[in-house]
């Protein structure tokens, strides 16, 4: 199992990344094997991390034409900076109530 953790400060957001966002996602789910996925932004901030069984599908997703559309409009527009972690899990624990 792989994590990838994108962090982001964001400048403007508006409709078009929301839409964009969901696209992405969808994408992500549908085609390329994503297993989960959570974000949260906060005053101009954004974690999002999204879980994949293999390496070989987060790279594929990578350069997928759409993703990469949408990796160049948050470059241009939406974010001011960002970064992408690609994490093996090594295990993971839960506890619920």
């Amino acid at each position: 199992m792989y994590a990838v953790i994108f962090t982001a400060i964001t400048d403007q957001l508006d409709d078009d990344y929301t839409q964009t966002a969901e696209r992405m996602r969808e994408l992500a789910f549908s085609e390329y094997g994503c297993s989960k996925f959570n974000a949260c932004h906060e005053n101009g901030k954004e974690i999002a991390v999204s879980y994949w069984e293999r390496e070989e599908q987060i790279l594929a997703w990578k350069q997928h034409t759409e993703h990469l559309q949408a990796q160049n409009a948050g470059r241009d527009r939406w974010y001011k900076s960002y970064t992408v972690e690609v994490m093996k899990m090594v295990r993971s624990y839960n506890f619920e109530r």
